[in-house]
């Protein structure tokens, strides 16, 4: 029996960010725009998507469990109004994907109606959670985001950004946030910077996003990136901001590069494309091996294989076609075809691996299941070497800041060697990117991200650090329940 083979997916190895976020204000086309930015961030969640808008004061929403296109049939997106909103993509874990759970979270509260959407991971979510509900709080949805909503409804402040900014004081760990009422929009990011957030212009308008690449669709200018700790609110009288918490050194998600951000983005000051050739070219310089050519899992480590290529010399190749039409779910013939979740996606290319010594580059390696079935049909291809190359650092600890990651013990690298990976996986050689050599790759200064992943040694307090109450029947281990949007 697999020992790592657990909840396995066609794409068990590769971790998941669990939502992006978007935002438009003073614009005729909100809705329409929202939608199309949803669709560039589509990578940063496929299960559910949500659009906000406020028409004269008013909110309107359409949310759904599903792909974008599939939300938003036209007839359905003409229901949501307005000038201004905000919208969200969610990639949820664990029977989580319900539409209790797809965010915007839309709620009427004493001072009218608010939305909140949230890319992070809010790690004392249940702790606070418990405590609302000692004090009358019902709760309907289980994602972190709710308790947002709660914190901001219970305010005594003056303002909706003065509430915001009350409620996100009371949060541990990390959040790119877009929420509003029905006449300003209001954008932040925890004081680590653990999750991108981008501020844009279109027109007279302004736009916000977890990426530029959901900016570029729309034509709109990238102005700048929200920094960490900041509040920028948008209202009718201008855009201002604030930084209203106690600073903190920042901490960016490395991960963001590695995998979890498309290519053409910018983030952190950086172009994702680039830092993942770099990481590629690293790779080379630490490991290099006498091969005929180099090729990718695709589609998120054809950066890092072309850098590789690059640096080494060697050819790059399209090894693997992948099936760009496979939805998250399909139905499986009744007779059994070994390995079929992953042919149904990715088949190698007979012609340019036969035979061939071969470095194959992976951006990661999870529980390793989907990476052993893979070289498994290089191998009946013909290949006569296989090399295994991968451009991060070996993954032994779980994310609790907005990454789907499994629970440590199902972490191939927290129990395996790198020796006993490699022999797990059939390979003929394996090697990983050091830590100093992914930070180098980045071009950022190396204090400025979080590596828990890879170090377990998390900037905050995580939900292991919280001692629950003895009748505490909420509190749950990282393995049951995944709080995140």
């Amino acid at each position: 029996m697999d020992p790592f083979c657990g909840d396995e997916t066609h794409d068990d190895d590769h971790l998941h960010d669990e939502c992006g976020v978007f935002g438009v204000f003073g614009h005729p086309e909100a809705p329409k725009l929202i939608y199309l930015g949803l669709y560039a961030l589509q990578h940063r969640g496929q299960e559910g998507a949500g659009i906000v808008c406020a028409d004269e004061g008013v909110l309107s929403a359409h949310r759904g469990v599903g792909l974008v296109s599939d939300v938003f049939k036209p007839h359905k997106l003409a229901r949501v109004t307005g000038d201004r909103g905000i919208g969200h993509v969610r990639y949820s874990t664990f029977g989580s994907s319900n539409l209790k759970n797809v965010q915007p979270l839309v709620a009427d509260y004493a001072r009218g109606s608010m939305a909140v959407a949230h890319n992070g991971n809010i790690t004392n979510a249940a702790v606070l959670r418990e405590e609302l509900e000692e004090q009358g709080a019902i709760f309907q949805a289980t994602t972190d985001t709710t308790v947002i909503l709660h914190l901001i409804s219970r305010s005594k402040m003056r303002t909706f950004t003065e509430c915001l900014i009350d409620a996100l004081g009371k949060l541990v760990g990390s959040y790119s946030v877009v929420a509003m009422n029905g006449t300003e929009v209001v954008a932040a990011r925890d004081p680590h910077g653990f999750r991108p957030l981008w501020l844009g212009k279109l027109d007279n308008g302004w736009v916000l996003a977890s990426e530029t690449c959901a900016l570029d669709i729309i034509d709109a200018e990238w102005v700048r990136e929200i920094e960490p700790g900041e509040v920028v609110t948008i209202t009718d009288a201008g855009i201002t901001s604030v930084k209203p918490f106690p600073p903190a050194v920042p901490k960016q998600c490395v991960f963001e590069f590695i995998y979890v951000a498309r290519p053409d983005s910018y983030i952190f000051g950086k172009s994702v494309d680039e830092v993942r050739k770099n990481l590629g070219r690293e790779l080379a310089l630490a490991a290099p091996v006498d091969a005929d050519l180099v090729m990718a899992v695709p589609d998120s480590s054809n950066p890092a294989a072309l850098g590789y290529s690059h640096q080494s010399g060697l050819p790059f190749d399209m090894g693997f076609i992948r099936n760009h039409y496979v939805g998250r779910t399909f139905i499986e013939p009744d007779q059994g075809i070994r390995d079929f979740g992953v042919k149904i996606k990715l088949n190698p290319s007979r012609h340019a691996v036969s035979g061939k010594r071969i470095v194959l580059v992976d951006d990661s390696i999870v529980r390793g299941t989907t990476a052993k079935k893979i070289i498994k049909m290089l191998r009946a291809c013909g290949a006569k070497e296989v090399h295994f190359r991968i451009a991060s650092p070996k993954i032994i600890a779980s994310c609790f800041y907005g990454i789907d990651t499994p629970n440590k013990k199902k972490l191939i690298a927290h129990n395996m060697s790198v020796e006993e990976i490699r022999d797990y996986l059939g390979v003929d050689s394996l090697a990983y990117l050091e830590i100093d050599a992914l930070l180098r790759a980045t071009g950022c200064d190396p204090l400025h991200f979080c590596t828990a992943c890879f170090t377990s040694m998390y900037p905050t307090l995580v939900p292991d650090d919280y001692i629950p109450k003895t009748n505490n029947k909420r509190h749950v281990d990282h393995s049951t329940e995944v709080y995140g949007a």
